[in-house]
């Protein structure tokens, strides 16, 4: 890893907003997943999740252009597993439904714990995913057409939800903490030597402060020795 590719890194995670999340609710054409994780990592999403059961990524990963590299998916058998593991962490769901309850998504606070549920491109939100939310929101429109594209309903409202963030100063410090801001510059630097310890279960090694491995010599004996 390169000193230049450390910084932009180390950059990028002090921007990240583990307090916002996107939780999509069955979405499942891969173009739409695509430009959805894309939205997330622009705006600084470091985690989002998902109902849609476990798929290929190599369906999307052309169309993402990479981001689903930076950008952590969480699958979820249920939208009440989803909910719930949420939930528990504080978080609001904000869900994208129309219903006599639904209000413009700007007037939502989105600097507060939340996550934004958006459905499946053709049905919306599940029934239960309606149920279970603290607010239901709409983009207003005032064409012919009813609804956005999902992806570009989540960018629309991931746009606003980050002005809000920077107008109240939650990008300007470092918010991750120090353990997932570590394991994330491993993955981030070493996709390869990731995929070989996340295979076999081990611990990262560890980087010092300018994204180097620290005695990588020593860190390969003992897994060789550990495996004999």
């Amino acid at each position: 890893m390169t000193p230049e590719r450390y910084r932009k890194f180390c950059e990028v995670l002090d921007k990240r907003q583990p307090d916002l999340t996107v939780l999509m609710d069955q979405v499942h054409k891969p173009h739409n997943i695509s430009a959805i994780i894309r939205t997330c990592d622009a705006v600084g999403i470091h985690e989002i999740h998902t109902t849609q059961p476990k798929r290929s990524n190599r369906l999307y990963r052309r169309k993402s252009m990479g981001s689903h590299r930076w950008v952590n998916l969480q699958d979820h058998r249920s939208f009440e597993e989803s909910a719930t593991a949420l939930k528990n962490r504080g978080f609001k769901l904000f869900t994208a439904h129309f219903s006599p309850y639904s209000i413009p998504y700007y007037h939502i606070d989105f600097t507060q714990p939340c996550a934004i549920v958006l459905g499946a491109e053709k049905d919306g939100v599940s029934p239960e995913a309606a149920a279970l939310a603290d607010q239901h929101m709409i983009i207003p429109m005032v064409g012919h057409v009813s609804s956005f594209n999902v992806s570009v309903a989540a960018a629309i409202i991931l746009v606003e939800a980050q002005r809000q963030r920077m107008e109240k100063g939650l990008y300007n410090t470092r918010r991750l903490d120090d353990d997932t801001c570590r394991k994330t510059l491993f993955r981030w630097g070493y996709p390869e030597l990731t995929r070989y310890c996340d295979e076999r279960g081990l611990n990262y090694p560890e980087i010092d402060d300018k994204g180097q491995l620290i005695e990588p010599s020593l860190w390969y004996s003992q897994i060789r020795h550990s495996h004999t």
